[in-house]
């Protein structure tokens, strides 16, 4: 969990940035300074090369050669750390100073533009060295090497590079502290995110992030948090209200069947008299077989369980077969059936029936006396519309939304009465849903209307 810590990884980040920093510019500063001290070494040892070439070039005879020492002697006098070889024409040494101790392989360079060091004991010694002509006819050049001590420029590195150690040591411990400090700031903000989703429970889903004392990198996290707290809190209620229906509805058969069970029980009654109790008994039972048997279906349908094998449907021929079905209780509502349009889809015959069936049935229930119910199909561009639609009362614009809830009701006082459990819809919501298709409910001017999407038979 440590590796794993955030605020732990960007301190590391900030030290290691500084430390490459510092390091790449002490790199460029050494660099350069070594680089000046080569041209300061090379401005004396070119002066000195000069001096020497100079010297050589006035000596016309081999008596002014054997005199050349003493001129070079005299002229060196003062110059510490310095060191001059002349090597004459005939290849024996003319002068020495200093104890540079010229390896062969410099003196053999003849390159007096590109300084050699070498080392000699406890000594350091950058040097060049050239030819230098003389005065004397048909001689051969000398030999001239000039050197001078490195030490002191290296004692300088040294003592710079271990300055420069320790303060990259303590700029990285410095940025290290500071990265911290301000990695740890910058995570206030997911601290309090923390605190309040911990203080997120089964009676305080309303909690939600103010997203004005959220930084701009977290809003949209703190946005999805704020969304997924919403949900939470829309399905906890969902949940709660349909545990809470569950039992209201399951409650009253089992206590009309306890309470009849019991009158009976408490005294001797005749066989006519056991037969009613037993069919009403019998009806309550087939109730809450219904009830259980469309709460199986529905648990299958969230649970992606439920499985469909489509065919061609032709939708006018299964509206008119439901038309058959309920012209009896159309017939005694006064309300006319009507069927508008034609059109086909791929879906499971007897699924697709049963919503349909549910919506129609729905329609008949609310629909007032002496109006119609129509049910309108249409093939459009990518689905095909299927639109239901009855006269009376209207729905309220707030219940529109949870139309399609199980167990509810539009009426709050949730009554038993002929009209069923409070599924059919929620039933329908899920057989459309399984063949990828959408519904929507609206009502308007006491006209409520379902409109069903279905998806073309090749897009199915």
């Amino acid at each position: 969990m440590i590796l794993r810590s955030l605020t732990l990884r960007l301190t590391l980040l900030f030290a290691l940035a500084s430390t490459v920093v510092l390091l790449g510019l002490g790199y460029v500063i050494a660099e350069a300074i070594d680089r000046h001290f080569v041209e300061q070494d090379m401005e004396v040892l070119d002066g000195k090369m000069e001096l020497a070439r100079n010297a050589l070039s006035r000596v016309h005879s081999p008596v002014e050669l054997a005199a050349l020492p003493a001129l070079l002697d005299e002229s060196l006098v003062g110059h510490h750390g310095l060191a001059v070889i002349v090597i004459g024409p005939e290849g024996k040494k003319l002068f020495e100073s200093g104890d540079a101790m010229f390896p062969v392989s410099v003196l053999n360079l003849h390159d007096d533009r590109k300084p050699v060091e070498w080392g000699e004991g406890m000594h350091r010694f950058r040097g060049i060295a050239g030819e230098a002509a003389t005065g004397i006819v048909d001689a051969p050049p000398a030999i001239v090497g000039v050197a001078t001590e490195v030490e002191h420029h290296e004692s300088f590195m040294s003592s710079f590079r271990f300055t420069l150690w320790l303060f990259v040591i303590g700029a990285a411990l410095v940025m290290g502290l500071l990265g911290w400090v301000a990695t740890y700031r910058a995570l206030t903000p997911l601290r309090a995110i923390k605190q309040g989703a911990a203080s997120v429970t089964a009676s305080k889903l309303s909690y939600r992030l103010s997203l004005e004392a959220i930084p701009a990198e977290l809003a949209d996290l703190a946005q999805t948090l704020n969304d997924m707290l919403a949900r939470l809190e829309e399905s906890f209620r969902r949940l709660s209200d349909f545990s809470s229906d569950l039992a209201h509805e399951l409650r009253t058969p089992i206590s009309n069947l306890m309470t009849q069970t019991q009158v009976s029980l408490s005294k001797a009654r005749s066989t006519d008299e056991y037969q009613d109790i037993l069919s009403s008994n019998s009806e309550e039972l087939e109730r809450m077989a219904r009830m259980v048997s469309d709460m199986l279906f529905l648990a299958k349908a969230d649970n992606g369980l439920m499985t469909t094998s489509t065919e061609p449907v032709t939708l006018n021929d299964e509206v008119q077969s439901l038309f058959e079905f309920y012209e009896a209780l159309a017939d005694a509502s006064a309300v006319t059936l009507v069927a508008q349009g034609q059109a086909t889809v791929n879906a499971d015959r007897l699924m697709l029936r049963r919503a349909l069936s549910n919506l129609l049935s729905n329609a008949l229930r609310h629909a007032e006396p002496g109006s119609a119910v129509r049910v309108m199909m249409e093939t459009q561009e990518h689905a095909v519309r299927i639109i239901l639609e009855n006269t009376g009362t209207g729905i309220a614009p707030e219940h529109l939304p949870r139309l399609f809830d199980r167990f509810y009701r539009v009426d709050a006082s949730r009554q038993r009465s002929s009209e069923g459990a409070g599924l059919g819809l929620a039933i329908t919501h899920s057989i459309i849903r399984a063949h990828s298709g959408s519904i929507s409910a609206s009502s308007a001017e006491g006209i409520t209307r379902f409109t069903v999407l279905l998806p073309l038979p090749q897009q199915v």
